[in-house]
C-alpha cells in the first residue's frame, strides 16, 4: 500500500509518463553491461527532466524509506547502476541539455544526460575539445562518466573524467541541492567536494549539472603501429617511451587473441603478420611536423625493443582505421561467445607480466581470454569469452575474472582503472584499500546519506 502511495506521489511530481512500473518495460533498467553483477527488480523507473524533479523523487523516496539507484545510459561495466529489489531507478537521460559553452573561459555546463560524443561534437564547433573518451563514447552519458570517473583511450595525456571537472550540482539525500567547485582555472576554497562525488557511483547523491573544463582542439593526429613477436618486447617498448619522457595522446596495446579476433571480424589485416604477439598503436596530436618527430623517436624505441614491423603515417583515415580496429575488439569477440571484460591497472613496466598471467589463467580455465588496453597508463582490459548457456563455462569465467584481479594487485596495481567497483568488486575494494580505508568510506557515506537511500550495496556494504 505504501509503495503504491509512493508511485502516485512520483507521478504527481513528474507526470504519469515519467514514471514506469510495467515490468516488461522496467526490466530494461535492471542492470548495466556487466553480466556477473547481481541485480533486482525495481518498484519503479523514473525519468525526471530537471533538478526540481530529481529533488522531488529523492524527498519522496527518503520519506518512504525506498532506495534510489541513479542511472545513466546503462553502459557501465561494474553493476554500479544495477537495481535492487523494490528500489526506484532514477534515470537521468532526459536531462540532456548542453546549457552553456563558454569558449573564452574554455568550459561547458551540461546536464547529466548529455551523450559524451554529442558534447565533443558541440564544443568542437567552437574550436574546443572535451578529452574523456570511454569506448562507449557514442552512447554513454556524462552523468554516468562522472559517477564512475570514466577513462578512455586518451587518458595517457589528458587524464580521466575528474581531470576535466570544475564543479557540480548534486541533489543530496535530504533533497537539498549542493553546489561544488568553481568556474575559475584555480580555486582551493574548502574541501574538494567535486572530486569526492566524481567516482562515487551514485552512492552519495544525484549529479544534476556539471561544469566541465575544455581544451583547445588538438591537431589532426598522426599514427604509429608497431608489431612485436613477444609481449615482453612490447612491454619494453612501452617502458622506453615513458622513460624517454614522451607523452603521446594515445598508446594502446592488443594481444594476439585480440588481433586475430578483430582481423576475422573486420575481414582485414592489421599488418601484424602471423607471428605477432602484440600490437602497439600510438598517436600524437601535437601537429603533423611535431607529431611525426615524436613518432620518429617512438619508432626507434620500438625497433630497439625488437619490433618486427613499425609503420607511421600522417594519413588521418589510416589512423582512424587502426583505432576502429582497436575499438572493435569487444564486438569481434562476440563471434566466439559472450564476453566478460575485466579492468585492472598495473604499473606500465609490468604490462607484459599481466598479459602473461592472463595467458596462464586462460589455459587453467580453458577459456579464450583477450587482452587489450591503454598501454600508456597501464589500464588493461582482459576479456574472457564464454558460452552463456553453459553454467560450467560461466563459473570458469567468474573464476578467471577473480584470478586476473588477484594478479593485478600482486603486480602492484589496482582492481579498477576506469570502470569502477559497483556491485561486482566490493570484496576487492576492501582487499585493496584495507580496513582503515573502508572505515573512512563508510563514515563519509553515513555522514552524507544516513538513511542509506542512494545505491545501497554498491561499492561496499554498511
Amino acid at each position: 500500500m505504501q509503495c503504491m502511495a509512493l508511485v502516485e506521489e512520483l507521478r504527481a511530481a513528474l507526470g504519469p509518463n515519467a514514471v514506469l512500473t510495467d515490468t516488461d518495460v522496467t526490466s530494461a533498467y535492471q542492470r548495466d553491461m556487466m553480466p556477473l553483477a547481481p541485480y533486482g527488480s525495481p518498484l519503479a523507473v523514473v525519468l525526471p527532466t530537471d533538478t526540481e524533479g530529481v529533488q522531488a523523487v529523492v524527498r519522496a523516496c527518503a520519506a518512504a524509506g525506498v532506495p534510489i539507484v541513479p542511472r545513466g545510459a546503462g553502459s557501465g561495466l561494474s553493476g554500479a547502476a544495477n537495481a535492487v529489489d523494490g528500489c526506484v531507478v532514477l534515470v537521468t537521460t532526459k536531462m540532456n541539455a548542453i546549457l552553456e559553452i563558454d569558449a573564452d573561459n574554455r568550459l561547458a555546463v551540461v546536464e547529466p544526460g548529455v551523450v559524451n560524443l554529442d558534447l565533443r561534437g558541440a564544443v568542437e564547433k567552437n574550436g574546443l575539445f572535451y578529452p574523456p573518451d570511454p569506448s562507449s563514447y557514442d552512447w554513454c552519458t556524462i552523468g554516468g562518466n562522472l559517477s564512475t570517473n570514466a577513462g578512455g583511450l586518451c587518458c595517457v595525456k589528458y587524464g580521466v573524467t575528474t581531470d576535466s571537472v570544475l564543479g557540480l550540482e548534486v541533489v543530496l539525500a535530504d533533497g537539498e541541492l549542493l553546489k561544488t567547485g568553481r568556474r575559475t582555472v584555480k580555486g582551493v576554497a574548502g574541501y574538494d567536494l567535486t572530486k569526492l562525488f566524481v567516482g562515487s557511483e551514485g552512492t552519495l547523491g544525484v549529479i544534476t549539472k556539471a561544469t566541465l573544463a575544455l581544451r583547445p582542439l588538438p591537431q589532426a593526429p598522426v599514427t604509429l603501429v608497431a608489431a612485436f613477436n613477444t609481449t615482453e618486447a612490447a612491454g619494453i617498448a612501452v617502458s622506453a617511451v615513458v622513460r624517454e619522457g614522451l607523452v603521446p595522446s594515445l598508446m594502446e596495446i592488443m594481444d594476439r587473441t585480440s588481433i586475430e579476433a578483430v582481423e576475422t571480424y573486420l575481414k582485414t589485416e592489421l599488418g601484424a603478420g602471423p607471428g605477432c604477439a602484440a600490437l602497439l598503436i600510438c598517436q600524437s596530436d601535437a601537429g603533423a611536423e611535431t607529431g611525426m618527430r615524436e613518432l620518429a623517436v617512438i619508432e626507434q624505441l620500438c625497433t630497439d625493443a625488437g619490433a618486427e614491423l613499425v609503420y607511421a603515417t600522417e594519413d588521418v583515415s589510416e589512423g582512424r582505421d587502426l583505432l576502429t580496429a582497436r575499438r572493435a575488439v569487444l564486438t569481434a569477440l562476440e563471434v566466439y561467445g559472450a564476453w566478460l571484460t575485466d579492468d585492472v591497472c598495473v604499473p606500465r613496466t609490468r604490462i607484459a607480466e599481466l598479459i602473461a598471467g592472463c595467458e596462464r589463467v586462460s589455459a587453467e580455465v580453458d577459456l579464450r581470454i583477450a587482452v587489450v588496453g591503454h598501454a600508456g597508463d597501464g589500464n588493461m582490459h582482459p576479456t574472457i569469452v564464454y558460452d552463456p548457456t553453459s553454467e560450467d563455462e560461466f563459473s570458469r569465467a567468474r573464476k578467471a575474472f577473480d584470478e586476473i584481479l588477484a594478479i593485478g594487485l600482486a603486480l602492484g596495481g589496482t582492481v579498477t582503472g576506469e570502470h569502477g567497483i559497483g556491485k561486482i568488486k566490493r570484496e576487492w575494494l576492501a582487499r585493496e584499500i584495507g580496513p582503515v580505508g573502508l572505515r573512512v568510506h563508510r563514515e563519509i557515506k553515513r555522514a552524507l546519506d544516513p538513511g542509506n537511500v542512494f545505491n545501497p550495496g554498491s561499492m561496499f556494504s554498511l
